[in-house]
């Protein structure tokens, strides 16, 4: 009977760290709506244990994990990801990653949403050669917000 307690307990200890590790992963699963006192859109997101900026947000309003990028051009979604979300692929293009030069597909999407800001009609691709569900949010979203990085939280605020 006392093997079973500490069986029930062990794997209780398991569930809880499980998720305290994922929340250390992804320190921003839903991040905060804010509005700036000017009215502006805000979010501040924290670092992950390995110093990235990681959270959920919505392309075309389908939940997604993004892990921002100012090194990639656009959005670059996964195949995977992109054929859960019914994306259709667009006219293919030659692009340089830091795995190589590949084809993605051209994709305008509707919208693209982190927290309170949301911005309309953005370029991205869809990228067959790419592993996992995370989507790489780039300069084609990032270049219309305001960054500040300090103390391990990076604040985007709608330029």
């Amino acid at each position: 009977m006392v093997s079973l307690a500490w069986v029930g307990f062990l794997g209780m200890l398991v569930i809880g760290f499980d998720s305290y590790l994922e929340k250390q992963s992804n320190p921003n699963e839903r991040p905060d709506v804010v509005i700036a006192s000017d009215g502006a859109a805000e979010v501040t997101l924290l670092q992950n244990r390995q110093g990235h900026y990681i959270a959920d947000g919505k392309l075309n309003s389908h939940w997604a994990t993004f892990v921002l990028d100012t090194g990639a051009t656009n959005i670059s979604i996964p195949a995977k990801v992109a054929k859960e979300m019914g994306l259709t692929e667009g006219r293919p293009e030659r692009t340089r990653t830091a795995n190589g030069d590949i084809t993605v597909y051209r994709v305008l999407l509707d919208s693209v949403q982190l927290g309170a800001i949301e911005l309309r009609n953005i370029p991205a691709h869809i990228n067959p050669k790419m592993e996992g569900k995370a989507v790489l949010l780039g300069m084609s979203f990032l270049k219309h917000l305001e960054m500040n990085q300090k103390d391990g939280k990076l604040t985007l605020r709608l330029k």
